[in-house]
């Protein structure tokens, strides 16, 4: 297969290989590379793919992967490249007389015009005699002068390594400014941010006839990017008035809808319900091509379950206020008690391993303590397969994205245990409790 150079975007580098595979899957297009070769400090990653055509289609749709070249040669210096360029002068010809420009990009090191320049008059050699055009070239060709990452203040002057290709798609980068929560008419304050949700929709891999479903769906981000690539979308929360715009920054904006709206996706988002997962109206059976879900766990917002502390009291059921009872109120919220994150974990693999269907996706987000974390904190299920395990690090605890293919029917005949993967206690257990304890040892009697 011919080599391509997948050029990253460089943030979330713990996620690119997990989102590069995800596209890989869902585009149907077989991709080869040596995994020893990838580096989180470098943009770079040489890849076989079938064609340029498969190339271009792979990445379409890509977050954090900027652009995908035909690999035309590499060096550790200008000299090492350009004998590698003219090992292959056959394939110039083709686009002697077309319009191009060249991109001359610097990593861990700016260049300034004056090299940027020099750089494209060194490839004099091709002999290129189509018209320069910075606008809509017909082709465009990478420079990349890769200097790697440095905490050095000044940068080093001999790059790394030195890439050259023809640019053959670009990535979707521009889908994160487009969903950027900060031009959305509704928001709240657990929002999750556009590029992660656009992420984690490829890695569901959302899709045209799939149906996706937020079982925490806050304001909706989710609902938003999965449609946005074709999904029919779904959520649901224990808190309507996020779902209805009474609660959050903006309020009085019609909530959810007014985001559907705002990006022309109502006809994809079939609808929103209030109801605790735990106790959900769903009928028995696999109903979801994917789960995608931003959990409470505590930060800015705790989960909570159905009940009272001081057990059911059906009188406070029917509360009149104002002359409505109190279930009827728009700003109504139920009567919850805390719900500790190992539970939420627990019961949220439970409901994948059932409303999934078989090669279904369940993406979520699972916040660990840093100096605690081991690998089989990671909840395992018989019917789930792990994916992929990504981590965002915000010092002494970070979050990590996790992404599960369920990969056979459940028998409920048989007794399964989501936690039987380990019985110690995982890292995310009581997590609420550690994050405002500033993760200093808890009195094991508080969190009884």
């Amino acid at each position: 297969m011919p080599s391509f150079i997948i050029h990253f975007a460089h943030y979330h580098e713990d996620f690119r290989l997990a989102e590069l595979h995800a596209l890989s899957e869902l585009e149907g297009v077989r991709i080869n590379y040596d995994r020893a070769k990838y580096s989180t400090e470098s943009p770079i990653l040489l890849v076989d793919i079938e064609s340029v055509a498969k190339a271009e289609k792979l990445i379409r749709r890509a977050i954090l992967i900027r652009s995908v070249s035909e690999y035309w040669g590499s060096g550790a210096t200008y000299s090492e490249l350009f004998a590698e360029v003219k090992k292959t002068p056959e394939r110039w010809a083709e686009y002697m007389h077309r319009s191009f420009k060249f991109t001359v990009e610097g990593f861990g090191r700016s260049l300034t015009q004056k090299e940027k320049v020099a750089v494209i008059e060194s490839f004099s050699f091709l002999g290129f005699q189509g018209p320069i055009r910075m606008k809509n070239p017909e082709m465009e060709f990478l420079v990349c002068e890769d200097y790697g990452e440095s905490d050095l203040p000044v940068p080093p002057e001999t790059p790394k390594m030195l890439w050259f290709g023809r640019m053959v798609g670009r990535g979707s980068r521009h889908l994160v400014d487009m969903f950027d929560v900060k031009k959305r008419k509704y928001l709240g304050n657990t929002t999750m941010d556009a590029e992660l949700s656009l992420v984690m929709a490829n890695q569901a891999l959302a899709r045209p006839g799939a149906l996706v479903y937020d079982p925490f769906v806050g304001t909706g981000s989710f609902l938003l990017t999965c449609s946005y690539f074709g999904a029919c979308s779904m959520g649901s929360d224990i808190d309507g008035r996020q779902i209805r715009g009474t609660a959050g920054f903006r309020k009085g904006v019609n909530g959810i809808r007014a985001n559907l709206d705002q990006y022309n996706l109502s006809d994809r988002v079939l609808d929103t319900a209030v109801f605790d997962i735990c106790r959900n109206p769903w009928r028995n059976g696999p109903l979801f091509d994917a789960i995608i879900t931003d959990p409470p766990y505590g930060v800015r917002a705790g989960a909570k379950r159905l009940g009272r502390r001081n057990g059911t009291v059906p009188q406070n059921s029917f509360t009149i206020v104002d002359g409505v009872e109190n279930h009827k109120r728009s700003d109504y919220y139920p009567p919850t008690v805390a719900y500790e994150m190992s539970d939420v974990i627990s019961d949220l693999l439970d409901l994948a391993a059932e409303k999934l269907v078989v090669g279904g996706r369940l993406v979520y987000w699972l916040p660990t303590v840093t100096n605690e974390y081991e690998p089989k904190d990671i909840p395992l299920h018989p019917v789930l397969r792990l994916v992929s395990n990504s981590e965002q690090p915000f010092g002494s605890w970070s979050r990590r994205l996790i992404t599960m293919e369920k990969i056979a029917e459940l028998d409920r005949s048989e007794e399964t245990d989501i936690q039987l993967a380990h019985k110690h206690n995982p890292a995310h257990k009581n997590f609420r409790d550690k994050y405002f304890n500033k993760f200093e040892p808890l009195d094991p009697s508080s969190t009884q």
